[in-house]
């Protein structure tokens, strides 16, 4: 997958003798952030739990002309973050932004359906009902989300204390303002990511430290197209309540992230710390009236 880079056409080095690490930097979402930093000059250290795809990416940034290096690493796995981090170190040096970006959902953590029915009860394995939710699902999807921002955060924050310029960029969600139906694992850990970045930030605010969180909105990924898109190309029921309640009327493009993103991590948010910016096409803003 290939992605135009974009940089800031006032500054288009503004990160130049930065490193960047970016967890599940082979993502859609988070690939793309990691080659438009590196095409605003940074050094960008893609970190996956599968280094083939994490190496993809590299090779699309240095096809560009750009610094990159792919590194396995476990968010969940504090030995393998330690290794990641050498590996890092050794090849960039010390971090100056790091973007957690690993996260998602699980099966088991989801409802069959948006509301309750008590005759569900009697279908079994046919429908998952509240009372069916798994609680290692559940935890399997705190753990990824909310501990996967957690021990990166205390690994490669190291770095950063004391020095000018340092950032933490955690991913939350929609689900983190209005919880959505059939996924309350996922809104529940996106909303303790939110929860973390705020008291991330207060703890870290005379340290050089900002943390601050970018909300997306409805962004078609490898893990929810399927849900939101039939095969053909056409909305799913579930797609068309989302764009009926996004008053831009569209899914978001991976690139709608990169201007919230150079802003947070810029001279130009210096004084900006502890906020969750949605990025939604207004949807945290329609009551649905």
């Amino acid at each position: 997958m290939t992605h135009e880079i974009h940089k800031n056409p006032t500054n288009p080095q503004q990160f130049k003798g930065k490193t960047v690490v970016i967890t599940g930097g082979g993502g859609v979402l988070c690939s793309t952030m990691a080659e438009a930093m590196a095409g605003s000059g940074a050094r960008v250290a893609i970190l996956d739990l599968k280094p083939e795809v994490a190496q993809q990416v590299v090779d699309q940034i240095r096809d560009r002309g750009g610094e990159a290096l792919a590194v396995e690493g476990n968010v969940l796995d504090l030995k393998s973050l330690n290794k990641a981090h050498s590996e890092v170190s050794k090849a960039f040096g010390p971090c100056h932004i790091l973007i957690n970006g690993a996260g998602g959902n699980h099966p088991k953590g989801t409802t069959s359906k948006t509301e309750f029915n008590i005759a569900d009860l009697e279908a079994k394995d046919a429908v998952t009902t509240f009372f069916d939710l798994d609680p290692e699902g559940i935890q399997f999807v705190f753990n990824l989300n909310f501990i996967g921002t957690l021990l990166p955060t205390q690994e490669f924050a190291r770095d950063m204390i004391g020095r000018e310029g340092c950032s933490i960029i955690n991913i939350s969600s929609m689900n983190a303002f209005r919880p959505l139906t059939k996924i309350p694992a996922y809104s529940g850990a996106k909303a303790a990511v939110s929860n973390f970045t705020q008291w991330l930030a207060v703890h870290f605010a005379k340290s050089g430290i900002r943390v601050n969180a970018m909300a997306p909105g409805f962004f078609l990924t490898e893990q929810n197209r399927t849900l939101l898109t039939e095969d053909d190309g056409s909305l799913t029921d579930r797609g068309h309540t989302i764009i009926g309640h996004t008053p831009m009327g569209r899914f978001g493009e991976p690139e709608d992230l990169i201007g919230t993103l150079f802003w947070l991590c810029g001279e130009g948010s210096k004084f900006v710390t502890g906020v969750v910016v949605p990025i939604d096409g207004g949807f945290s803003a329609f009551s649905g009236v």
